[in-house]
């Protein structure tokens, strides 16, 4: 971690002035994302953007971490070491109830949120001579369970809990990062990889551009009983032609994608990093393809388990969202 991260906090607590920042006002802020090739690193980089462009006025200069995920994020944010995070839904309950990947760590009430961002089908892609046509055909297969730590890893494990799988069924339970999966998948090491991010996104694209990669559809009675007793997650759809080679919808499931930092965070940064996204709403939606159909009454109340951080909740009483 920089010398700027470890100064992070204290340069947080900071007044900002009323007019223009000085040099001597600048605050620096990191979000956490994760890997590059998902939709988490743009999308801090698309707040980093909005944020940085009205930096002569506030003060506040942005920058992006790439970073092993959600939980990673969640983590990270409680001890200080990131201002903001990029995290799933259903982690945000986790690491606030201090359950599943968060039972060493204790409930975490300091979690805070500022808003959702996308949705995040689950991805189940598949060498197309793999023989793997549903989740019962992964027995015995090399499959790819994400990295630990990430948002994935959880939604992996909670796939496979609902759809009777365990990692001993399978013949390989390999735990490799997003950005390692598709090379991977076409190189023959794997026979699957579960993975979860907006769409599109980088990794199932090149996946499937690459070499011969069938994404498989996850419904039935294992995911309809997940989808009814977990309220953070929400039935969802592929777009058929999104990918080469996978010409019809597709039915899944996921969480959002989530914006959140911490209690201790500055009311006044909160509050201008909020307002540098909902001010600049069009030219956000353009930033990344998974952002067209984003809807701000949306963004302001879905997904949001973690309380509304101050800063946050003055821009929206502002605009009359809450």
């Amino acid at each position: 971690m920089s010398n700027t991260k470890k100064i992070a906090g204290a340069i947080l607590a900071l007044t900002m002035t009323a007019g223009g920042a000085s040099a001597a006002d600048q605050q620096f802020i990191t979000i956490g994302t994760g890997g590059v090739t998902g939709v988490y690193y743009p999308t801090g980089g698309a707040i980093c953007r909005l944020v940085n462009k009205g930096r002569k006025e506030h003060g506040i200069r942005c920058s992006v971490e790439s970073t092993g995920g959600s939980v990673y994020n969640a983590r990270t944010i409680r001890q200080g070491e990131l201002d903001f995070g990029v995290i799933q839904s259903d982690v945000q309950v986790k690491s606030i109830n201090g359950t599943d990947q968060f039972a060493e760590d204790g409930p975490y009430e300091g979690l805070r949120s500022l808003f959702s961002v996308h949705p995040e089908p689950m991805h189940l892609m598949a060498r197309a001579d793999a023989g793997i046509a549903s989740t019962a055909d992964l027995k015995g297969k090399k499959v790819n369970i994400a990295n630990p730590g990430s948002g994935t890893r959880v939604l992996a494990e909670t796939l496979m809990k609902y759809e009777g799988l365990t990692a001993d069924d399978f013949s390989l339970a390999a735990e490799l990062k997003s950005s390692e999966q598709a090379a991977a998948l076409c190189d023959g090491k794997i026979d699957a990889t579960i993975w979860a991010a907006g769409l599109p996104n980088g990794s199932s694209q090149e996946a499937t551009s690459t070499c011969d990669v069938k994404i498989i559809p996850l419904s039935g009675a294992g995911i309809d009983k997940l989808l009814e007793e977990n309220s953070a997650y929400a039935a969802a759809t592929i777009p058929g032609g999104m990918y080469p080679g996978n010409p019809d919808d597709l039915p899944s499931w996921g969480p959002k994608a989530t914006i959140v930092t911490s209690a201790d965070a500055s009311d006044e940064v909160v509050y201008q990093v909020v307002k540098a996204i909902f001010e600049n709403f069009d030219a956000f939606r353009k930033l990344h393809p998974a952002f067209a159909n984003l809807k701000e009454e949306e963004m302001v109340a879905d997904g949001l388990t973690a309380e509304i951080h101050p800063g946050a909740a003055k821009y929206y009483q502002e605009r009359g969202w809450n």
